[in-house]
């Protein structure tokens, strides 16, 4: 009799736990109400370390392993198809070479991915279909590198259904009014803007999307001593603020390597932290996601 009553509260403890999860959508709307509580992790080009970058098998990995967000890299192929790619050319990432828009989708997919010690592998080149169908209700997926065909990019999300957890990249120092002028954007969409620190209409670049109350800020700086971080600081993530952790020039020197392999934790999450962002995008998600869940950061 007591087993079958700790079977039953173990049952109905898991049913819980899953009742409790959020969809990454709900994860998405939670953010922007101000209610998150956690920082989230974005894995650059997915699980790259382990599988070749902006692979599904990336993306596979990434929602294994508990990754809140990938990012993922797209370009236009000859016939006007979306696809997964960082570089304008194959040659670094594939066994092939030439410019991605050189190329239909059919002939991409001949070709294969290379993982990061630079060996072929079985991977192909995922349309952005494919990944985001792949992702749905599963992750959160950032958009870059999408900016010149921003209209292909929201019609893959349509078709797919999954605009509700896209956060698409619309470009660098790009005021709000410029943007609308050049495109049409959903007013359901979740978009993200970067913003050089260093520049001086960097407050009036952010102050242009107040009217937009699904925007993400992306500061980026290469020296820590910029009079217009306090500004950054100051902001309180009002807007949303999404950091870098990924080299020193988009973190003034707070990066990765110097938490990873110089032990420096502290000197480098944990003063990107100090800048109130909701999201952190870094190449050691795994190591990150650690640290995030040692201060209580990450549930």
């Amino acid at each position: 009799m007591k087993t079958s009553r700790s079977i039953l509260f173990l049952v109905l403890n898991t049913i819980t736990i899953i009742s409790l999860a959020q969809t990454p959508a709900e994860k998405l709307k939670t953010v922007f109400k101000g209610n998150n509580k956690q920082i989230l992790v974005a894995a650059h080009r997915g699980d790259w370390r382990n599988a070749p970058e902006n692979s599904l098998n990336a993306l596979y990995n990434s929602i294994r392993k508990g990754f809140d967000i990938m990012e993922l890299d797209v370009k236009m192929s000859k016939d006007s198809q979306m696809v997964v790619m960082h570089d304008n050319t194959i040659d670094r990432t594939t066994n092939a070479k030439g410019k991605v828009g050189d190329y239909t989708l059919e002939e991409l997919k001949k070709f294969r991915l290379k993982n990061g010690l630079g060996r072929v592998t079985e991977n192909q080149i995922p349309s952005m279909s494919e990944m985001m169908l792949a992702a749905k209700g599963k992750i959160l997926i950032n958009v870059d590198k999408g900016n010149d065909h921003l209209d292909l990019v929201f019609k893959v999300l349509r078709e797919t259904s999954t605009i509700d957890q896209a956060i698409v990249n619309v470009g660098d120092d790009v005021p709000y009014g410029d943007l609308k002028a050049k495109n049409n954007i959903p007013q359901d969409a979740y978009l993200m803007v970067v913003v050089n620190v260093k520049k001086n209409e960097m407050q009036d670049i952010i102050k242009s999307y107040a009217p937009n109350q699904k925007i993400i800020v992306q500061p980026i700086f290469d020296t820590d001593t910029l009079t217009n971080l306090k500004t950054i600081k100051e902001l309180n993530g009002k807007p949303l603020i999404w950091l870098n952790s990924l080299w020193p020039s988009l973190n003034g020197g707070h990066d990765d390597d110097r938490a990873v392999e110089k032990g420096e934790k502290e000197e480098s999450w944990g003063w990107l932290i100090n800048y109130h962002p909701v999201i952190l995008q870094t190449d050691r998600p795994a190591e990150l996601l650690i640290y995030l869940k040692e201060r209580g950061l990450h549930h």
